[in-house]
């Protein structure tokens, strides 16, 4: 596992991953990020498809994309789930963005949005739950370490107004 740290202010790390559902920017079947120059972004790492608190985080972000959209803004979900779990994920729950599948948590790595983990005391590595805001230049404008899912999409719009 890489040591890189991601910071704010700093250019955010590259990536292509395959890629399910769509919003008016993103038509492909894979993302690269370098590609959404131009638009601010909203890229969101959360542990697994249809479970409560990704459900919960995911549909914060589905009600809130209409004024993320209207600001000019892509959000994108990540996990370690396949196209085929995201592609349930999306139908069920209405997503109307872009679900990514890091399957080998390569890009989580990279974001350090992969790690320890303690459940029902128990240890694992897994996805940790971290959200990144991207301006328009490919720059980490601000970065939320500790996301609880309830209210989320909450706190990126206000950062929005507040950052872009």
């Amino acid at each position: 596992m890489s040591n890189i740290q991601v910071q704010e202010s700093q250019p955010a790390p590259d990536f292509i991953l395959p890629a399910i559902g769509s919003d008016d920017v993103v038509k492909e079947d894979q993302v690269q990020l370098s590609a959404l120059r131009g638009h601010d972004v909203v890229l969101y790492f959360y542990p697994k498809d249809d479970t409560p608190g990704c459900t919960v985080e995911a549909c914060s972000f589905r009600d809130a994309n209409h004024v993320l959209q209207q600001r000019g803004i892509v959000v994108l979900g990540v996990s370690k789930d396949s196209v085929s779990s995201h592609q349930k994920f999306v139908e069920k729950y209405s997503l109307p963005f872009p679900l990514l599948a890091d399957t080998d948590t390569t890009v989580a790595q990279l974001y350090g949005a992969y790690g320890e983990k303690t459940s029902y005391g128990k240890t694992y590595m897994g996805v940790i739950r971290k959200t990144f805001l991207i301006d328009k230049d490919g720059i980490l404008r601000k970065i939320w370490h500790k996301v609880k899912p309830e209210g989320h999409a909450s706190e990126v719009l206000a950062a929005v107004e507040e950052l872009l």
